[in-house]
């Protein structure tokens, strides 16, 4: 089920409905409603992948609670290492079997030995990636004593699997949204607006901005050899905002959906495209998988605490991990290691933390310094989605070739190009009232609140007619993530 679709409108008002005034009074109930609205809502895409997620929560939580009873370390590894493996191997399988296969194949051949075997066609279930990190976790903190383990399964197994952010995030930590279901929530006006706010921006991000977006970076992408260099330079602009309205878009409605329902998920995006290094970037771009890392990854190897080379190792591990985790594709993997390259400077000479504050607060304006390290940050970014975007790493490199031709000075030719100056109108805007509310939690947080009430409300309006419109246009385009 997508957000953007009509099943979704008429399932959160039910859900909502039945949550706030048939099940208020029991925790349980309203636990075990949470549970079955999460597993209809991910049925909907495919039942048959429902397996993978009851096992995953029936293992963690078995091996959660032997965890904090065994006191032998040894033991205590070998159960950490069975969660790690389940949840692992489901993911390789579904997800990389087939790129391992054809590496080592193609591997083999380099020395002239043909090998037969033959690939499978695997389904990759829906949001595999996010809810297979949520589950470890918790066995990781479980392990590591920061947590005690649930004896309430019903609890636990809506963690897992809590509809708003199962597909596509943010990560939870079950040290931050496992101890929510414990508590008696009660209906809160204020935040259920605020929620209701949060969804309508992330819907015009991903409806209006992203799908838009995305026609025309499709059309280019998918026909790069028969463009300019001018013309592929807006085809990665296009990708560049439709990536980042998809993505964020999404991570707005799951945190506004949640707000309905009393529950608080970390912020996801902090407007990273007004980042004025790689590492701000880094700060501020899908925060929950970036923490994930820094705290079960980076730090674990040594982070930043060794010399120089244990630093260019540990950040090339983290960001070329970082890439794989996106897709079995070796375009991600050097969109890694492509940001890594990036990082390193920074971290070598000690300014990784430079920019921890908001870029020009309490100002209309960044400075000429500002400015210019935020278009050089953007730059570099927009070079690297390039990889991201492409098939393979051949279109990538032709494509980047194509744009540093004399072709880069034509002027821009690609079907639909005048009707593409309504998009371009479109981000213009977007980009504005982003800059406004950079220092909320997402742009329209405060947007009209010292406003009369019915001028608040034509802004409001004029953005769900702009999400219709698209909407008709764009037929319910699915989220980039959900492939992650």
């Amino acid at each position: 089920m997508f957000f953007n679709s009509i099943d979704f409108a008429i399932f959160l008002p039910i859900v909502f409905i039945l949550y706030w005034f048939v099940t208020q009074r029991n925790l349980k109930l309203q636990n075990f409603l949470i549970v079955a609205a999460s597993y209809l809502f991910y049925g909907w895409w495919d039942w048959r992948f429902l397996s993978l997620i009851l096992i995953s929560t029936i293992v963690d939580y078995s091996l959660g609670i032997r965890l904090y009873k065994e006191e032998n370390l040894t033991k205590r590894k070998v159960l950490l290492w069975i969660s790690i493996l389940v949840n692992l191997g489901f993911l390789g399988f579904f997800k990389y079997y087939n790129f391992f296969l054809e590496n080592f194949i193609n591997a083999f051949s380099l020395f002239g030995a043909e090998i037969k075997v033959n690939s499978l066609n695997i389904v990759l279930p829906v949001g595999i990636s996010f809810y297979t990190f949520q589950t470890l976790s918790y066995t990781i903190d479980v392990y590591k004593r920061k947590l005690e383990p649930t004896k309430d399964f019903i609890a636990f197994s809506a963690f897992v699997s809590f509809f708003p952010q199962l597909v596509a995030g943010p990560i939870e930590r079950a040290t931050h949204l496992l101890p929510q279901f414990y508590t008696k929530r009660t209906f809160d006006y204020s935040k259920a607006v605020d929620g209701m706010r949060q969804i309508l921006w992330g819907l015009f991000k991903k409806i209006v901005i992203a799908d838009n977006c995305g026609k025309y970076a499709d059309l280019i992408f998918n026909n790069s050899s028969d463009y300019s260099g001018s013309t592929l330079v807006f085809g990665a602009l296009f990708f560049t905002f439709q990536i980042y309205g998809d993505f964020s878009g999404y991570s707005d409605i799951a945190i506004g959906t949640s707000r309905l329902f009393g529950f608080d998920l970390m912020r996801n995006f902090a407007f990273p495209y007004f980042s004025r290094d790689i590492a701000e970037f880094w700060r501020r771009w899908h925060i929950s998988l970036s923490t994930w890392f820094r705290d079960y990854l980076y730090i674990p190897l040594g982070g930043s605490r060794g010399g120089s080379w244990m630093k260019v190792r540990n950040t090339f591990i983290i960001f070329i991990v970082s890439g794989f985790w996106h897709g079995a594709n070796w375009t991600f993997i050097i969109w890694g290691a492509l940001n890594a390259i990036y990082f390193l400077p920074l971290l070598l000479t000690k300014n990784n933390r430079k920019n921890l504050d908001i870029v020009a607060q309490g100002k209309y304006f960044p400075s000429f310094k500002e400015l210019s390290f935020m278009l050089v940050t953007f730059g570099l970014t927009v070079v690297a989605w390039i990889f991201f975007r492409a098939e393979n790493i051949d279109h990538a490199i032709s494509y980047l070739s194509e744009i540093l031709s004399y072709s880069l000075f034509t002027e821009p030719e690609f079907p639909g190009k005048s009707e593409s100056l309504n998009t371009i109108i479109w981000v213009i805007g977007f980009v504005i009232i982003e800059w406004l509310g950079r220092e909320q939690e997402y742009a329209i947080a405060n947007l009209g609140r010292k406003w009369k009430i019915p001028f608040r409300y034509i802004i409001y309006y004029l953005m769900i007619i702009a999400i219709i419109m698209s909407s008709d246009q764009q037929q319910g385009q699915r989220f980039i993530y959900f492939q992650f």
